[in-house]
């Protein structure tokens, strides 16, 4: 680990469980965007196969990531992206947080859901259809602190539709990776 744990998000039980599912998902010449990189962990892993890029908006999870190897963007979500992806992956910050619970640091960035646990969710629903491919997929990490069914239905509104492909108990939550194809 070359970075500071206190700033980035270390790889934890749901990302390995979104790496596990990326590696059986990614195929030979696709063009791979991971969002909120973190550590650069997954994007590292996908280098081997496919072109991947990755996005953070924390400064030190984008340095984590470039010594990961990674080519990496610093921005919000997809605002700068601009081409097509075979695969986009991301991990979002999930867990449901009142206002009052806010820390303003740049690891809360990669924990704070806001209020549902879907807020950058649904930013990140409105705008990924842009950058996928004809016959992209979409994996997404999300609990089921974050209301698995909701998540589904925000992703419909905008014409992807979901399948579970992986799901893992860990303590008092159950992790979920969902496929989203149009």
């Amino acid at each position: 680990m070359d970075y500071d744990s206190s700033q980035v998000y270390q790889p934890e039980a749901d990302t390995y469980l979104l790496l596990d599912a990326a590696r059986g998902e990614v195929r030979p010449g696709d063009r791979v965007l991971e969002v909120g990189t973190g550590s650069g962990l997954i994007a590292a892993a996908m280098r081997k196969g496919a072109r991947t890029i990755a996005t953070d908006i924390n400064p030190h999870a984008a340095i984590a990531a470039q010594k990961a190897g990674v080519d990496v963007i610093r921005c919000n979500l997809l605002d700068p992206i601009r081409g097509k992806f075979d695969l986009v992956l991301f991990n979002p910050p999930y867990l449901p947080t009142e206002p009052h619970e806010r820390i303003d640091d740049w690891l809360e960035y990669a924990l704070d859901g806001g209020k549902t646990g879907r807020a950058t969710l649904e930013r990140f629903a409105a705008d990924v259809k842009r950058v996928l491919a004809p016959g992209g997929r979409i994996l997404i990490l999300i609990s089921s602190l974050t209301g698995p069914g909701e998540v589904k239905e925000l992703f419909a509104t905008h014409g992807l539709q979901a399948e579970l492909i992986r799901e893992e108990r860990v303590e008092d939550e159950i992790l979920l990776v969902l496929r989203f194809t149009r």
